[in-house]
């Protein structure tokens, strides 16, 4: 049903999904970048949809509850209690990746909708630890196209592997440029 829905959404929106589903896409850790607008996150859903794909990402925990709590977590919201301190998530994130075969963390490593001089690195970490690839999640407003642009195993380089996911979103079209910096370490 989720996937007749996603469909039927992006198709009346203009949008297309890049589906190209491989066994390490199914469980990692991904990134969503450019992360520049509210409407990153239905399409993101919508795509996680089409490729039926199991998704799991972090929110504000007022998110997950009341009237619209459900829906949230329908959509594979887990929410968080902010005012924590340490590595709690980034130890949950690595846990929930070492108990399921089949699971994708998504992150939006900028953090936030507006520009940030370097990204947040506790995927890398958790991708680490759990001894799982990195997908790269893509929206790209000029195309109307949401996918996944690579699924790669970190090399535990850092620099490198920042570098290559640095070159793989540079022609990535954000909603918002401005809120967007493509100079990511």
């Amino acid at each position: 049903m989720k996937k007749v829905l996603a469909k039927f959404f992006m198709w009346i929106t203009g949008w297309k999904a890049h589906v190209n589903v491989t066994p390490e896409l199914k469980r990692s850790v991904m990134i969503a970048a450019p992360h520049t607008s509210n409407w990153d996150f239905p399409y993101a859903i919508l795509t996680f949809w089409i490729m039926e794909v199991d998704v799991k990402y972090f929110i504000k925990d007022s998110y997950t509850k009341g009237l619209l709590g459900g829906l949230f977590k329908w959509t594979g919201a887990i929410g968080v209690d902010r005012s924590q301190k340490g590595n709690k998530l980034t130890d949950y994130a690595i846990e929930l990746l070492q108990q399921n075969d089949q699971l994708v963390i998504l992150i939006p490593a900028e953090g936030t909708r507006k520009a940030v001089d370097k990204w947040r690195t506790g995927f890398y970490r958790i991708a680490t630890e759990a001894k799982v690839p990195v997908s790269l999640g893509y929206m790209d407003y000029k195309k109307k196209e949401a996918g996944v642009a690579d699924v790669f195993w970190l090399s535990g380089d850092f620099e490198k592997d920042m570098t290559h996911i640095q070159e793989v979103y540079r022609p990535i079209h954000p909603k918002h440029p401005e809120g967007y910096n493509p100079e990511i370490f």
